[in-house]
């Protein structure tokens, strides 16, 4: 297997002259097992968890099945990540396996399309955020006050990620621990207020049991983007090989237990007809269980905290693939230096295009903007996700180094088939008019392909 190399597997650069080595590097930190868990369990679990109970409840308690076999798809994805670390432990996760595998063009493919959904997604978190900002603070009173609070959301999370990767972890860590405080007591308190009357009907719609259990999942689905954080991250992981998929399926069962958990506890809590209404279902649900409204404020400053942290890893992220495509050329080389380990350059301009991105969500004025981007991210995230499943069947079939264990090649290989299906279901669920727009984004990517693969060829002709 051919290496490029990355930062991490090259010798440190020289201290500059003036500057001691420690200096440097004081700002950047090598994440362990458990900040490489809390960036994947931080980046599935963004805002979404806080409205999942009430956006599933029309679908009925069928709406638990379609999690249970969406879980089961979601950890089939996170052991082929694992695996695929294994073989290739460097920073850029999908970008790595697909160009391998593939060649170059289809490690852009995943590249672009992964950092397109990271900004967009981080625009999308940002708007969501100050949904709850405002039951703290009124912003949402006056649509400039608003976008001014969108953008401050987005500034923060990346000073962090200027500061360096040390920084990045520390409040990884701090907002997941704060956001599950008030998950786990929602999850395990209210199990001890469980009232089945609450539950509704099994099914709720008029769908087929089959039809229920696709409508929900679609919506489910987009709640567990972001397993692939540790593979993506990879370079920046302590003994990749070993950790990256432990975090990936640590982090991503935490996530399915909290969400099987909360959404149960929800369902069993507030009463159907009511839920089906709510916009804060974790705020209802622990004003039935204590009585008051203070548990509404408290889930609020929870939510907040939660986005918070997923915004700082998605920063991050949006970074590291831009980063590892620089490295190889297919970016342009500004995205390939770093700076306290962060990819600075990437991550200024992730800041950039979100903010342009938030300033025209409060501007165009339709609520409509929103949520067809945020459709539009669900399809670009699944585009990486085919094509590393498709690297890991590619990788089997092909023998490499693989045959030695049979049992092991087949297990494999049943993995990769249901993560592959999996990813095909996710790009079902996000519609017809999300793959329709998803794809011209992806298509303006050939052509900034064309170009870095023409400057690459001429630079390589130029030289020999």
């Amino acid at each position: 297997m051919h290496h490029t190399g990355t930062a991490a597997d090259q010798p440190a650069p020289a201290p500059e002259q003036g500057k001691p080595a420690e200096a440097q590097s004081r700002h950047s930190r090598r994440f362990g097992l458990p900040i490489a868990t809390c960036l994947v369990m931080g980046n599935i679990i963004g805002g979404g968890i806080f409205l999942l109970p009430a956006s599933v409840a029309p679908f009925g308690t069928v709406s638990l099945v379609a999690f249970a076999v969406l879980t089961a798809g979601a950890i089939a994805l996170a052991l082929v990540f694992g695996r695929l670390a294994e073989r290739d432990p460097r920073t850029g996760g999908p970008y790595v396996y697909a160009r391998e595998a593939f060649g170059d063009f289809a490690g852009f493919l995943a590249a672009w399309s992964y950092w397109i959904t990271t900004w967009v997604s981080n625009a999308a978190l940002a708007v969501a955020a100050v949904g709850y900002l405002d039951v703290l603070i009124p912003v949402n009173d006056h649509k400039w006050t608003a976008c001014l609070a969108a953008l401050v959301l987005q500034l923060l999370p990346a000073l962090a990620n200027f500061a360096g990767t040390r920084y990045v972890g520390a409040v990884q860590l701090v907002a997941t621990v704060l956001k599950f405080l008030p998950l786990l007591l929602v999850a395990i308190g209210g199990l001890f207020f469980f009232d089945s009357a609450n539950l509704g009907p099994f099914q709720a719609s008029d769908d087929s049991p089959l039809g229920a259990v696709s409508a929900a999942a679609a919506i489910l689905l987009f709640s567990y983007l972001g397993v692939e954080s540790a593979a993506v991250s990879a370079g920046e992981v302590r003994d990749p090989r070993r950790n990256v998929g432990r975090a990936t399926i640590l982090g991503t069962l935490g996530a399915a237990l909290v969400y099987l958990l909360g959404t149960l506890a929800v369902f069993g809590t507030v009463a159907h007809d009511k839920l089906v209404t709510s916009t804060a279902p974790f705020s209802d649900a622990v004003d039935v269980m204590f009585g008051g409204s203070w548990g509404g404020t408290a889930v609020a400053f929870a939510a907040l905290i939660s986005m918070v942290g997923a915004l700082n890893g998605w920063t991050l992220l949006s970074a590291q693939t831009p980063y590892a495509a620089a490295k190889d050329g297919l970016f342009p080389a500004a995205f390939g230096k770093k700076k306290r380990g962060v990819p600075t350059v990437g991550v200024l301009v992730t800041v950039v295009l979100a903010s342009l991105l938030t300033v025209y969500n409060y501007t165009a004025g339709s609520g409509g903007v929103f949520e067809s981007l945020v459709l539009i991210t669900t399809f670009t995230a699944t585009v990486p996700y085919l094509l590393a499943t498709a690297a890991q069947i590619y990788f089997l079939v092909s023998g490499q180094r693989e045959r030695v264990n049979r049992g092991r090649l087949v297990r494999d290989s049943v993995l990769a088939g249901v993560a592959f299906a999996f990813s095909m279901w996710l790009v079902a669920g996000s519609g017809y008019a999300a793959v329709y727009q998803g794809v011209l984004f992806l298509f303006v990517g050939v052509l900034v392909y064309a170009w870095m693969a023409a400057r690459k060829q001429r630079a390589a002709t130029s030289q020999g």
